[in-house]
């Protein structure tokens, strides 16, 4: 079992994924600006709490120390002009306390990403990753597409524009494509990555077999949440997270066992963005 340090715990992803590790055997560490938001979440005596800004180089390496793996779940996504920045300081950051704290890997969960321009968010996440593999320190980072899933900011700004809008003009946005992935499967490759051996950095693209527009998705949660359907609608508009994804692929061999099968890896048009 490892010990593991998980940055981001407080925000969706990073607090599904403590208690899988956990469950694992895992000791895991958690790194917060305010320790009492974590006061009321089950894991919360099962974890050490490190309090501090992960940009505080001294915090980051409290969070570091007697480490064996990192998870960088961290995206500012703020509406301000400088999250790049602040992204920017905290990649660098950890990536310097954990290659002095003798980490055995990080764990980076990035976003998938066409070729060619990409949204000021993506090009901040692409560039974090860089940060962190110059750090020296083994990086594996996985790209995962737009993850649905119930209260997650993707499905839930889908399914506020279906509810609220169901007829609107329509912005150039709703023709870009993503390429979906369950947040179960996305939790799933993240925690069997606690388990990778790495000897350098590897970049692995998630996300389901399927390439969906915005407007695609919205019609699926749609044609689930018909306004009449029988008072099941509600649950199964939300089972439609899983469903609208498909299979998703493996990675590494890592992620093998997976119930769900592996299939050929679709590429993301090059014309699509996305940011979560």
């Amino acid at each position: 079992m490892a010990r593991i340090a998980v940055t981001g715990a407080t925000g969706y992803i990073g607090g599904r994924l403590v208690p899988h590790l956990l469950q694992e055997g895992h000791t895991v560490r958690v790194l917060t600006r305010r320790a009492e938001s974590l006061r009321d979440v089950p894991w919360r005596k099962d974890v050490e709490v490190v309090e501090g800004d992960l940009s505080d180089i001294e915090r980051a390496r409290e969070l570091c120390t007697d480490m064996d793996v990192v998870y960088f779940l961290v995206h500012s996504m703020t509406g301000g002009s400088d999250f790049a920045a602040v992204d920017k300081q905290c990649a660098e950051a950890v990536g310097s306390a954990a290659k002095e704290c003798g980490v055995r890997s990080i764990v980076y969960l990035s976003g998938l990403h066409p070729e060619g321009e990409l949204s000021p968010h993506l090009r901040s996440r692409v560039e974090v990753g860089e940060i962190l593999e110059a750090s020296g320190v083994p990086v594996l980072t996985l790209q995962a597409g737009l993850v649905i899933g119930s209260g997650s900011a993707s499905f839930e700004m889908i399914r506020h524009l279906t509810d609220v809008l169901p007829a609107m003009p329509s912005p150039r946005w709703v023709l870009n494509r993503v390429q979906p992935i369950a947040v179960r499967d996305a939790l799933h490759y993240l925690t069997r990555a606690a388990d990778v051996e790495l000897t350098e950095s590897v970049r692995r693209d998630i996300g389901g077999p399927d390439v969906h527009t915005y407007a695609q998705l919205m019609k699926r949660y749609a044609r689930a949440a018909l306004p009449g359907a029988d008072r099941d609608a509600a649950a199964r508009a939300h089972a439609m997270a899983g469903r609208t994804v498909g299979q998703p692929r493996h990675p590494h061999p890592a992620f093998a066992g997976h119930p769900a099968r592996a299939v050929p890896a679709a590429r993301l048009p090059r014309q699509g963005q996305q940011d979560r």
